[in-house]
């Protein structure tokens, strides 16, 4: 089914774009001349696209999450967080857990596959936020940090979870304490992004990727998301948690029209059920 969509305006705060076409809802910060730096509008805007794309269930097939301009993500807007400092430092990280908190775990538990499309910088924030997709793809121009440390503070936006099951315990240590910073090659290599692509077709290829993933077995995809979070989960566990998810899986139209397709020699098609 072919839908083309926007949250109404008093849903959205400006900042943030949401297209919902052909089973593939875009969701598009749009904050270019501050390198889409997550100020309370964004963060806002991005949330409530994330719990758009929840409710309208089954329309959606696959996310993209992309970014408008140059940067994908410059992290939190350093200039909001220094005036919350000056104004209400006993409230100043109160965002982490009001805000950051929640939209991450709104992102992460999509059962619909996410790809993120990455340009520009990706740093802090904004890297926790990519590393909420689970496929990724980089303009040859992209630029990674994990950031905080050079501004006195940690991790949050669940970074230091996710990196570390990314590139392991031993470079996530090294990204997380030196800060330093790394390209799309590198990122590629150490396995935090799917694919390279010229600078500037980041947001094409993520397309492409998306709307691949938007014919496919949704219902699947969404028990392989679920099977993956379980990471670290003794081995009974993951082996019963798979059996379930097959029993399931085995119910749907979908298993059985891909089965007789495969016998017959043909392409199977999917429905999501």
């Amino acid at each position: 089914m072919s839908a083309t969509s926007g949250p109404p305006a008093d849903e959205t705060p400006p900042g943030v774009g949401y297209t919902l076409d052909d089973g593939v809802a875009v969701i598009e910060l749009r904050r270019p001349s501050a390198g889409n730096a997550l100020d309370v509008s964004l963060r806002a805007g991005l949330i409530a696209a994330v719990r758009r794309v929840r409710a309208d269930g089954d329309l959606v097939r696959a996310v993209l999450l992309t970014a408008e301009g140059r940067h994908f993500c410059v992290g939190q807007d350093l200039k909001e967080h220094a005036r919350a400092l000056e104004s209400a430092p006993a409230s100043a990280f109160a965002i982490v857990r009001d805000e950051y908190n929640p939209l991450v775990e709104e992102l992460c538990t999509l059962p619909q596959p996410v790809v993120a499309a990455i340009e520009g910088a990706c740093v802090g924030a904004g890297l926790g936020l990519a590393l909420c997709a689970d496929l990724r793809v980089a303009g040859a121009g992209a630029r990674f940090s994990t950031a905080f440390t050079g501004i006195g503070l940690a991790a949050d936006s669940g970074l230091s979870g996710a990196l570390t099951q990314a590139v392991g315990p031993s470079r996530a240590a090294a990204l997380m304490l030196l800060g330093d910073r790394f390209d799309a090659e590198a990122a590629q290599q150490w396995g935090l992004v799917h694919s390279v692509v010229p600078a500037g077709g980041a947001a094409a290829q993520g397309l492409t990727l998306a709307q691949r993933l938007a014919t496919g077995p949704t219902a699947a995809y969404a028990e392989v998301k679920a099977l993956l979070r379980a990471d670290g989960a003794p081995l009974p566990v993951v082996l019963e948690r798979e059996a379930a998810a097959q029993e399931r899986l085995g119910t749907t139209g979908d298993h059985r029209a891909a089965v007789r397709a495969f016998l017959e020699g043909q392409q199977p098609s999917f429905t999501g059920h």
